[in-house]
């Protein structure tokens, strides 16, 4: 594993067997609206944090690749987890599911894509219950 010179923002897999770390401030933060989003991520919307490939180390690989077009992603083959997309279009960057981090929070998205196939309840809404803990009750 390359090492950057002073990893700023880490993260990785569930199981910890992708760990990736950049030694810059991502360069791109946003929602993304889009069916494929969707549907890798089982989710209404997916968030990314986007670095430059340059500043940006793995240890324990890259995990496995899937998709066609000039988007691909990838994830754990141990775990399953989601970590990465990457568009050919775009060679130079990489960008992170913002729950690949460990410190998500960190990372405010600046804009939403595809906000035209946005599903018409898709939005943080506050009014609604909240619970500490688990949605469903369990004994």
């Amino acid at each position: 594993m390359t090492h950057p010179s002073t990893p700023h923002h880490t993260g990785g897999c569930r199981c910890g067997a992708i760990r990736f770390a950049a030694s810059a401030d991502p360069h791109f933060a946003s929602l993304c609206h889009c069916e494929d989003c969707r549907r890798a991520s089982g989710a209404p919307f997916l968030s990314f944090v986007g670095f430059y490939r340059s500043e940006v180390s793995f240890d324990g690989g890259e995990g496995r690749g899937y998709g066609s077009g000039p988007t691909r992603r990838s994830f754990c083959e141990t775990c399953g987890a989601p970590i990465a997309y990457y568009d050919t279009r775009l060679p130079d960057r990489i960008y992170f599911n913002l729950g690949a981090m460990d410190a998500p929070h960190r990372y405010e998205p600046t804009l939403q894509a595809y906000a035209a196939e946005r599903l018409p309840f898709a939005c943080i809404a506050i009014d609604l219950p909240a619970r500490d803990k688990g949605g469903v009750p369990r004994p």
